[in-house]
């Protein structure tokens, strides 16, 4: 696709480096402070399982005893296994239950060495799981092939009850969607524990847990080998356990995970500075784990208006490229987030929206891209939504996405019905397989170009302005999706911690 919109090369890398020297103080911040959420995941590689009779993982039962007596200044590793050296508890879940019970205390001691040694052997355990499972994939991608064609379909899965999901996912995968997507129970990323075992009572959506993502995972392998191409899975790594659901994908073979910078700051109004330490280390898991994420500016068009604040898009898209290059990922898991949220109704609307996603592809040539579907204007009129879903179909065909999210007619009407999602999935099939290769043939005129070009000029303009006022008085100015969000405010914030000069994570030191 390279070359099309006559991008000017010495212009690209301008906006490359805006965005790098916007994003650096946000790293800086987030490699000198932890929270509750990077030190369970730690625990979590290193074999704290299970929960206590109230549903309260042992896990967070371990950190907050940490918490009372030292501290997170020092990181958790330390005097967790300082105690197990002390009290002689060998299972660092039952030392997890003996300090809930309150029978275990905290020190950080003068001579960490020892405690440091165990530490790293028990979490490099845990990264030797995510090491396998990577392995893994690799060996079943091999066995039974990947789909043929791009974009890979993408299809999501929301009942509530995993038990209801499975066939769901199951009869997707046969009837064509590449990718299966459960969608998490409403309110889950506000919640700062990680709920235990399979669950059945989630609201328009399914708690992501670990039995979840096992019992999942496994019912994809069946069908894999049944269709003769490996199914990916998804879940979501956001809001205040991002670290942790990032550490249990790669421990359960999860193939992707939503995971943007900014949404849990702009849509669930949690504290940047927590979100910027969390996603950082999440993204290092992810990169340990081969796991693709996908990022989240098609919400930004739910908000604002996709013409006027198209190159907010563009910003966010290059910021999450840094960030996620900064914490270890390779172009080919970079599933930047765009999506076809023009008023129909405006003239020109399908040149522009094809602008926008030609714009994407040609700055992010080896990124997966996830090019997502028309929401905000479906009115309830189900012949026009399946009419809209089509023009966004072959926008991807002619754009050359990599990940197309299944646009439903129903959308903000109903829960999607098994053949809704038929008739969704009828409908890429045909446009994807009518329009084969036709993006090789597809050659924009000076509309299209000129709007890309504008927008990526728009896009350098914004980020001199953040370079200029820093990133975090950015968000709080409403400058993404028009939610102001400033740092000292938002969920979570309790839950950051400045690391002291002795900070010890055996996990961030191995990846």
């Amino acid at each position: 696709m390279a070359g099309k919109l006559d991008l000017d090369a010495t212009v690209v890398a301008r906006a490359r480096a805006l965005a790098a020297t916007a994003g650096r103080p946000v790293v800086d911040l987030a490699r000198s402070h932890t929270t509750v959420s990077v030190e369970r995941a730690v625990l979590r590689l290193a074999g704290v399982t299970g929960a206590d009779p109230d549903g309260i993982p042992w896990v967070n039962r371990l950190v907050d005893a940490v918490r009372a007596d030292v501290g997170l200044g020092h990181g958790v590793a330390v005097p967790v296994f300082h105690a197990m050296e002390t009290t002689g508890v060998e299972d660092v879940t039952v030392l997890a239950q003996k300090a809930a019970a309150g029978s275990v205390r905290f020190t950080v001691p003068a001579s960490p060495g020892k405690a440091r040694q165990r530490a790293k052997r028990a979490t490099a355990a845990g990264l030797r799981t995510i090491d396998r499972r990577r392995a893994e994939r690799d060996r079943l991608i091999k066995r039974h092939g990947d789909p043929k064609q791009r974009p890979w379909i993408y299809l999501i899965v929301a009942t509530g009850d995993i038990y209801e999901d499975i066939p769901q996912a199951q009869a997707a995968a046969r009837a064509g969607a590449d990718v299966i997507a459960v969608i998490r129970s409403t309110g889950q990323s506000l919640l700062d524990y990680v709920p235990e075992g399979a669950t059945r009572e989630g609201f328009a959506g399914t708690y992501a847990t670990q039995e979840n993502f096992r019992l999942m995972r496994a019912a994809l392998d069946e069908t894999s080998k049944e269709v003769g191409r490996y199914v990916r899975l998804t879940n979501y790594a956001s809001g205040l356990c991002m670290p942790e659901i990032a550490t249990l994908a790669g421990l359960e073979r999860l193939d992707m995970m939503l995971n943007d910078s900014m949404y849990g700051i702009l849509f669930r109004d949690i504290n940047p500075i927590r979100t910027f330490v969390d996603q950082r280390f999440s993204r290092q898991i992810h990169a340990r784990a081969g796991i693709v994420i996908n990022t989240g500016e098609d919400n930004y068009l739910t908000t604002a208006d996709a013409v006027e604040a198209a190159h907010t898009v563009t910003v966010s898209q290059l910021m999450n490229e840094y960030f996620a290059h900064e914490a270890g990922l390779a172009d080919w898991q970079l599933g930047l987030g765009h999506a076809f949220e023009i008023n129909p109704d405006l003239p020109e609307s399908f040149r522009l929206e094809l602008a926008h996603a030609l714009l994407a592809r040609e700055l992010f040539p080896d990124a997966p891209l996830k090019w997502m579907p028309p929401t905000k204007h479906m009115t309830g009129d189900v012949f026009r939504g399946n009419l809209l879903d089509g023009f966004f179909n072959l926008a991807g065909a002619l754009t050359g996405q990599s990940i197309l999210l299944v646009g439903m007619m129903t959308e903000a009407v109903v829960t999607p019905w098994l053949s809704d999602r038929d008739i969704a999935l009828q409908n890429v099939r045909y446009v994807l397989n009518g329009a084969g290769n036709l993006h090789e043939d597809f050659t924009p005129g000076p509309f299209i170009r000129g709007r890309a070009n504008q927008v990526l000029s728009e896009a350098i303009d914004l980020l001199e302005r953040i370079v200029d006022d820093g990133m975090l008085n950015a968000i709080a100015d409403g400058t993404f999706g028009i939610m102001k969000r400033p740092a000292d405010r938002g969920k979570g914030l309790d839950g950051v911690e400045k690391q002291d000069e002795d900070y010890y994570n055996p996990v961030a030191e191995a990846l």
